[in-house]
């Protein structure tokens, strides 16, 4: 009896440990550099930092665009090293500065949380994005509205209020965020059950059984047999041509 106790008290014990590590938050950007993370843009080989799109300055994630020219749809991604699947995500940004010229006006401060990402290996030279379920991120202008932490689909789908839904995007229920202010959006995401996005600790959206859509080449590809739902991917954030920083990018792990 007494062993059956102690054997009791150390699975106890290791499963205690194990749960209180699955509710950390966990920084996955150092603030020094960009160990763990992958540059992808396109025209480029995988691991190309084109123009120094992606660089730290001052504790910050910044992605700029000095070098460019002009932007010429070289739409770009970085890649965390790990793939995940039940898990909340929180991102502090913030727009800075101007748009750089060439780029689409659908753009102007605009960047994404890509959730369930393809591995950025398996990406095409010239591919724009991945598939992945995107959480977008807008800054909203001086007068006007204009909602962030919308949902756009590239090479997927999603279900809402138990339907199919084949649109590209969708908005939130968030409020307008103009200038440069810094502005926590964070995502719960439950496999490929349930998806719920949150602005500065608000509830905004929330969908369900993301998912490949066999009607995209890029998803083709992806596609084995009839399987189709998305249940884990990589995270990545993006360049669209607005300059953009990002103070915090932590993640905390959720028990299946």
């Amino acid at each position: 009896m007494q062993l059956i106790s102690k054997l009791s008290l150390l699975v106890c014990f290791a499963f205690c440990l194990n749960a209180k590590a699955e509710g950390k938050w966990v920084s996955l950007f150092n603030g020094k550099n960009l160990e763990g993370w992958t540059v992808k843009i396109k025209g480029q080989p995988l691991g190309e930092n084109f123009k120094n799109t992606f660089r730290v300055k001052d504790g910050l994630m910044q992605v700029g665009y000095e070098g460019y020219g002009e932007f010429d749809s070289q739409f770009g991604h970085i890649f965390h090293k790990n793939s995940y699947s039940h898990y909340r995500i929180r991102v502090e940004h913030r727009f800075v500065g101007k748009q750089i010229k060439g780029g689409p006006g659908w753009a102007w401060r605009n960047s994404g949380i890509m959730l369930h990402c393809q591995d950025p290996k398996s990406m095409g030279l010239n591919q724009d994005f991945p598939v992945s379920i995107e959480v977008q991120l807008l800054g909203g202008p001086e007068k006007g509205k204009r909602t962030t932490a919308n949902l756009c689909t590239p090479g997927t789908n999603v279900e809402m209020d138990g339907k199919l839904q084949t649109r590209h995007c969708f908005s939130s229920k968030s409020k307008t965020y103009p200038g440069e202010q810094w502005v926590t959006v964070e995502v719960e995401v439950r496999g490929g059950e349930v998806i719920k996005h949150f602005v500065n600790g608000k509830e905004v959206m929330a969908y369900t059984k993301p998912q490949y859509d066999p009607r995209d080449a890029d998803a083709k590809k992806l596609i084995k047999g009839d399987a189709l739902s998305l249940k884990a991917g990589y995270i990545s954030l993006q360049s669209e041509s607005h300059p953009v920083e990002f103070r915090k990018v932590e993640l905390m792990v959720l028990e299946k």
